[in-house]
């Protein structure tokens, strides 16, 4: 049975959500402070976690921080604010997912269910990859292990990012507009290709460019999308 956390401090949201997960045949924990959140989502095994972003003690963005510094499982980050700069944010934190309050639990339940899948496919299907690593110019993109490394120095990327990235550099020289990365990469309707997209390119960036205002792996091409320069 998935283990899930929700680190949600409205009571009566979390335990409407845990109901809909249990009857969907889910281990269901419920912590109602960012503290405690935070220590239960580090200490203990769990499939995905349910964030709320306004919570008492710590908010949902430093939880999303610090958990993503020890594993990689899939966060899907929810909250009653509805501007464009905290979707922004949450995603560029390592969040999979965004939804805005309020939202059916059944719509809760199936993200749930379709990160979960997408987790597990990508972790335990590693036999079904080419174990050949992709070097270019100071890069390496080990595909067995999901590893990437820069100059020799190992660079942690959450998984949409190491998709993403993997993506590119396997189909170098060729454009791709956002919504074409998205369809590939996220296989689903999340918050808007846009500005998914854009977070995604902007972390893999820093991680991997000596100058991210002149990148020389991945391109901007205006207007158009993004190029991996092979």
């Amino acid at each position: 049975m998935k283990k899930i956390l929700i680190i949600e401090d409205e009571i009566s949201i979390a335990e409407l959500e845990k109901d809909y997960l249990e009857l969907s045949n889910f281990d269901v924990d419920i912590e109602t402070s960012g503290k405690s959140g935070l220590e239960y989502a580090k200490s203990r095994d769990y499939d995905l976690i349910v964030l709320d972003l306004m919570l008492p003690e710590i908010s949902g963005f430093d939880i999303c921080r610090e958990v993503r510094k020890v594993k990689d499982i899939p966060i899907l980050m929810v909250s009653a604010r509805k501007e464009d700069i905290d979707k922004i944010r949450g995603l560029g934190l390592g969040a999979d997912d965004y939804m805005t309050k309020p939202f059916s639990p059944s719509e809760l339940v199936a993200r749930v269910k379709a990160h979960i899948n997408r987790y597990e496919r990508l972790t335990q299907g590693n036999k079904n990859f080419d174990d050949e690593d992709i070097q270019i110019r100071g890069l390496n993109i080990n595909k067995a292990s999901r590893k990437v490394f820069v100059n020799g120095k190992e660079v942690v990327f959450t998984t949409k990012e190491f998709d993403l990235l993997l993506f590119l550099a396997q189909n170098p020289n060729r454009v791709f507009s956002k919504g074409e990365l998205f369809d590939r990469i996220w296989h689903m309707d999340s918050i808007g290709e846009i500005a998914t997209v854009t977070v995604h390119i902007k972390k893999i960036r820093e991680k991997i460019e000596k100058d991210t205002s002149n990148p020389e792996y991945i391109e901007t091409v205006w207007g158009v999308g993004y190029r991996f320069r092979g």
